[in-house]
């Protein structure tokens, strides 16, 4: 039985170099899910930062890093917020002016999320589709200095295992 959570590209390369872990295809429906389950919720929420993957209509990539902003108090605003099963909005702020990631999303919704906790040693993948949305009240309570918010509808949300994740911890810039 095929996954819907695979491809023909990822089970032709499965079957040509092999895999460390024998599992079916029917096996992905229950290691990817079409939506956020609470323990996943509270992860993402608990992420000083991210990393998304868009890419424009031709297929032109853009990996960007997305970091935990602060309030007027000094107080960490969320990185990203779950809002639903199967809903995520994250802020965007001016940074340098370049907007790739939303120049890509704007052409092309399709993206990419991953979530890792270098000191526990744990990643959370979300695939879906994006839309840029205007700042609007709702957006400001939770981003006061945004001036849009992506969209993300969820299609995959999976965890890897922690292979290849080096420990380390977050170190205060005062800690230097």
């Amino acid at each position: 039985m095929k996954s819907p959570y695979s491809h023909d590209g990822e089970r032709e390369i499965r079957k040509r170099f092999g895999s460390r872990y024998q599992f079916d295809e029917s096996d992905l429906n229950s290691i990817i899910q079409p939506f956020i389950t609470p323990p996943m919720a509270a992860f993402i929420h608990r992420q000083p930062f991210f990393f998304i993957a868009t890419a424009d209509e031709k297929g032109h990539c853009d990996a960007s890093f997305r970091a935990q902003e602060y309030n007027a108090s000094g107080e960490p605003l969320p990185v990203c917020a779950v809002v639903g099963k199967t809903e995520l909005w994250f802020p965007d702020y001016k940074g340098n002016g370049f907007y790739n990631s939303l120049g890509n999303i704007l052409v092309n919704p399709h993206i990419g999320m991953l979530f890792i906790d270098f000191e526990c040693r744990r990643r959370l993948r979300v695939n879906g589709s994006a839309r840029i949305l205007e700042a609007d009240e709702d957006i400001r309570n939770l981003w006061p200095l945004a001036q849009a918010a992506v969209k993300v509808t969820v299609e995959q949300v999976y965890s890897n295992c922690p292979a290849r994740i080096p420990k380390m911890r977050i170190v205060a810039e005062n800690e230097d």
